[in-house]
Protein backbone atom coordinates (compact mmCIF):
# COMPACT_ATOMS: atom_id res chain seq x y z
CA UNK A 1 0.00 0.00 0.00
CA UNK A 2 1.44 3.35 -1.00
CA UNK A 3 1.21 6.55 1.01
CA UNK A 4 -1.57 8.00 -1.18
CA UNK A 5 -3.79 4.93 -0.65
CA UNK A 6 -3.23 5.04 3.10
CA UNK A 7 -4.08 8.73 3.16
CA UNK A 8 -7.31 8.11 1.21
CA UNK A 9 -8.31 5.37 3.68
CA UNK A 10 -7.71 7.69 6.64
CA UNK A 11 -9.68 10.51 4.94
CA UNK A 12 -12.56 8.14 4.13
CA UNK A 13 -12.79 6.98 7.73
CA UNK A 14 -12.63 10.55 9.01
CA UNK A 15 -15.35 11.60 6.55
CA UNK A 16 -17.58 8.69 7.56
CA UNK A 17 -17.42 9.36 11.27
CA UNK A 18 -17.62 12.57 13.23
CA UNK A 19 -17.40 15.86 11.42
CA UNK A 20 -14.88 14.67 8.84
CA UNK A 21 -12.37 16.91 7.15
CA UNK A 22 -12.29 19.49 4.38
CA UNK A 23 -15.54 20.06 2.48
CA UNK A 24 -17.33 17.31 4.43
CA UNK A 25 -16.61 19.16 7.66
CA UNK A 26 -17.76 22.50 6.22
CA UNK A 27 -21.04 21.08 4.94
CA UNK A 28 -21.77 19.23 8.17
CA UNK A 29 -21.05 22.33 10.24
CA UNK A 30 -23.28 24.37 7.95
CA UNK A 31 -26.09 21.89 8.54
CA UNK A 32 -25.47 21.58 12.29
CA UNK A 33 -25.39 25.33 12.79
CA UNK A 34 -28.10 26.33 10.32
CA UNK A 35 -30.84 23.82 11.06
CA UNK A 36 -31.28 23.96 14.85
CA UNK A 37 -30.66 27.69 14.86
CA UNK A 38 -34.40 28.15 14.36
CA UNK A 39 -34.92 27.53 18.10
CA UNK A 40 -32.81 30.50 19.29
CA UNK A 41 -34.31 32.57 16.47
CA UNK A 42 -37.78 31.70 17.73
CA UNK A 43 -36.76 32.69 21.27
CA UNK A 44 -35.34 35.98 20.03
CA UNK A 45 -38.52 36.66 18.06
CA UNK A 46 -40.54 36.15 21.23
CA UNK A 47 -38.30 38.47 23.25
CA UNK A 48 -37.89 41.38 20.83
CA UNK A 49 -40.55 44.00 20.24
CA UNK A 50 -43.12 43.21 17.54
CA UNK A 51 -41.61 45.83 15.27
CA UNK A 52 -38.35 43.80 15.10
CA UNK A 53 -39.84 40.31 14.76
CA UNK A 54 -39.94 40.39 10.96
CA UNK A 55 -36.38 41.70 10.82
CA UNK A 56 -35.13 38.78 12.91
CA UNK A 57 -37.03 36.36 10.69
CA UNK A 58 -35.61 37.91 7.52
CA UNK A 59 -32.07 37.61 8.88
CA UNK A 60 -32.62 33.91 9.57
CA UNK A 61 -34.14 33.39 6.14
CA UNK A 62 -31.09 35.06 4.61
CA UNK A 63 -28.98 32.64 6.65
CA UNK A 64 -30.85 29.66 5.17
CA UNK A 65 -30.29 31.02 1.68
CA UNK A 66 -26.60 31.47 2.53
CA UNK A 67 -26.35 27.89 3.76
CA UNK A 68 -27.95 26.57 0.58
CA UNK A 69 -25.62 28.72 -1.52
CA UNK A 70 -22.70 27.21 0.38
CA UNK A 71 -23.90 23.78 -0.69
CA UNK A 72 -24.09 24.98 -4.31
CA UNK A 73 -20.56 26.39 -4.03
CA UNK A 74 -19.16 23.07 -2.77
CA UNK A 75 -21.02 21.21 -5.54
CA UNK A 76 -19.55 23.58 -8.13
CA UNK A 77 -16.10 22.93 -6.68
CA UNK A 78 -16.59 19.14 -6.86
CA UNK A 79 -19.08 18.61 -9.72
CA UNK A 80 -18.15 15.00 -10.50
CA UNK A 81 -18.77 12.20 -8.03
CA UNK A 82 -15.49 10.55 -9.00
CA UNK A 83 -13.55 13.68 -8.04
CA UNK A 84 -15.25 14.20 -4.68
CA UNK A 85 -13.86 13.23 -1.30
CA UNK A 86 -15.55 10.18 0.23
CA UNK A 87 -19.13 10.72 1.47
CA UNK A 88 -19.32 14.22 0.00
CA UNK A 89 -22.27 13.28 -2.22
CA UNK A 90 -24.21 12.21 0.87
CA UNK A 91 -23.30 15.42 2.66
CA UNK A 92 -24.35 17.48 -0.36
CA UNK A 93 -27.75 15.78 -0.40
CA UNK A 94 -28.21 16.63 3.28
CA UNK A 95 -28.81 20.23 2.23
CA UNK A 96 -32.41 19.13 1.82
CA UNK A 97 -32.60 19.24 5.60
CA UNK A 98 -33.15 22.99 5.46
CA UNK A 99 -36.71 22.17 4.43
CA UNK A 100 -37.80 21.71 8.06
CA UNK A 101 -36.76 25.10 9.46
CA UNK A 102 -38.12 26.73 6.29
CA UNK A 103 -41.41 24.92 6.83
CA UNK A 104 -41.49 25.98 10.47
CA UNK A 105 -41.23 29.67 9.59
CA UNK A 106 -43.20 29.47 6.34
CA UNK A 107 -40.20 30.47 4.22
CA UNK A 108 -41.34 29.48 0.72
CA UNK A 109 -37.97 29.82 -0.99
CA UNK A 110 -36.40 27.39 1.48
CA UNK A 111 -39.35 24.99 1.27
CA UNK A 112 -38.87 24.77 -2.47
CA UNK A 113 -35.08 25.07 -2.77
CA UNK A 114 -34.04 22.57 -0.08
CA UNK A 115 -35.87 19.49 -1.42
CA UNK A 116 -35.11 20.56 -4.99
CA UNK A 117 -31.44 20.68 -4.05
CA UNK A 118 -31.47 17.17 -2.57
CA UNK A 119 -33.31 15.91 -5.66
CA UNK A 120 -30.78 17.64 -7.94
CA UNK A 121 -27.83 16.02 -6.15
CA UNK A 122 -29.49 12.60 -6.35
CA UNK A 123 -30.29 12.94 -10.04
CA UNK A 124 -26.78 14.19 -10.83
CA UNK A 125 -25.35 11.18 -9.01
CA UNK A 126 -27.65 8.74 -10.84
CA UNK A 127 -26.85 10.30 -14.22
CA UNK A 128 -23.13 10.04 -13.56
CA UNK A 129 -23.39 6.40 -12.48
CA UNK A 130 -25.45 5.59 -15.57
CA UNK A 131 -22.97 7.39 -17.79
CA UNK A 132 -20.05 5.47 -16.24
CA UNK A 133 -21.94 2.18 -16.60
CA UNK A 134 -22.52 2.69 -20.31
CA UNK A 135 -18.99 4.05 -20.86
CA UNK A 136 -17.48 0.78 -19.59
CA UNK A 137 -19.42 -1.38 -22.04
Amino acid sequence: MDLYSAQRIVEAEAARTGLGTGPNRRLRLTLIIGMPLFLPVLAIMILVPKSLMNDVLHVYEAGIVGCLLHYVWVFAKYPRHAGRPPYLTRDLAMGGGFFLPSLFFGFWLGMIAAPAWALFVGIAYAVELTREHYAHR
